[in-house]
């Protein structure tokens, strides 16, 4: 019972976060306009200074096995998170195709970025957040390719190439310095710079996640959404987490990439399909739904998937 307190005790500054967030904008603390600056600083600046900090040093990385499997993991339970929603779709009382592919995607995909990290950060420590990065770089790959062939029913072209970014860049970068034992040789003050501009990363992108829900908080209004919304719920936070959890147990790998697995087991659905629903043609009000349900829900399941998957696992 101790173990579960600690896990929710990790979990819920992460929504009250979220909630500072939605405060700020309704406020008009934190403007709309300034949305595309502070994520470009996020995404350009913050995250690959985190990324750095966690993978220089990271004993974890110097394992070829979560080098290579971790991509491939984050990549497959996408995918197949993806086909069991969409199989379901009919379920779902949403009679439109676009509803339709909008709910696979959403209920499919899980949050793998500014929930679980701070998670990891307090529940297992910097070496699992390394292979949380390297895993998340499959997880990138399956959004842009069958995530957006889901949403669009269409070839994904060229947007593909946004998976080519950045934070990518510095997880290469990262660890090829991680190989040559950068942490050895780099100027102190610059690993403590990345650092400190790391540490920022997380709770300026919980906030902009927490504005940017309160922004479409308008469009959760429906009556007749309950059943997708409860079916949502079924499937990103009950169905999956058990394939996730026996994944773990028995996928011959490192202890750090089965406490990768077990903390995107229990995670809700991820924000970013509502910003790629209302860019390609989804419905961002089916997006909106499945994600604020499980992210409400995800305040009970997330402590008890935790607890019962590193039990299960044994780790």
């Amino acid at each position: 019972m101790n173990e579960f307190w600690t896990v929710l005790g990790a979990v819920l500054p992460v929504f009250c976060v979220v909630g500072a967030g939605a405060l700020m904008r309704k406020l008009e603390w934190l403007t709309e306009e300034a949305d595309q600056s502070l994520l470009r600083i996020i995404i350009n600046v913050l995250s690959p200074c985190l990324i750095l900090d966690s993978i220089l040093g990271n004993a974890a990385l110097h394992q070829i096995g979560n080098i290579l499997v971790a991509p491939l993991v984050g990549f497959g339970t996408v995918a197949a998170g993806c086909a069991l929603a969409w199989g379901c779709r009919r379920l779902t009382g949403l009679s439109g195709i676009r509803e339709q592919r909008t709910f696979a995607l959403t209920a499919g995909m899980y949050n793998y970025g500014y929930v679980p990290i701070p998670l990891a950060l307090m529940l297992f420590g910097q070496e699992t957040v390394g292979v949380l990065f390297v895993h998340n770089v499959g997880t990138e790959t399956a959004l842009w390719t069958v995530g957006l062939v889901l949403l669009t029913g269409a070839s994904p072209g060229r947007e593909w190439r946004k998976i080519l970014n950045v934070p990518l860049m510095a997880i290469v970068l990262g660890l090829v310095l991680n190989t040559a034992g950068g942490d050895r040789w780099i100027p102190t003050f610059l690993l403590t710079t990345a650092k400190m501009l790391g540490q920022c990363a997380i709770p300026l992108g919980i906030v902009l996640i927490g504005a940017t829900m309160a922004d479409q908080l308008h469009e959760f209004h429906s009556h007749a959404a309950w059943k997708a919304m409860g079916m949502g719920c079924l499937v990103r936070l009950v169905v999956l987490p058990l394939g996730f959890l026996v994944l773990a147990r028995y996928l011959p790998c490192s202890v750090e990439l089965k406490r990768v697995i077990i903390l995107q087991a229990a995670m809700p659905a991820a924000v970013f399909p509502i910003v790629m629903a209302k860019h390609y043609g989804g419905d961002t009000a089916t997006a909106l739904r499945v994600v604020i349900s499980t992210s409400a829900l995800s305040l009970i399941t997330t402590p008890i998937w935790i607890r019962l998957g590193t039990k299960f696992a044994g780790i």
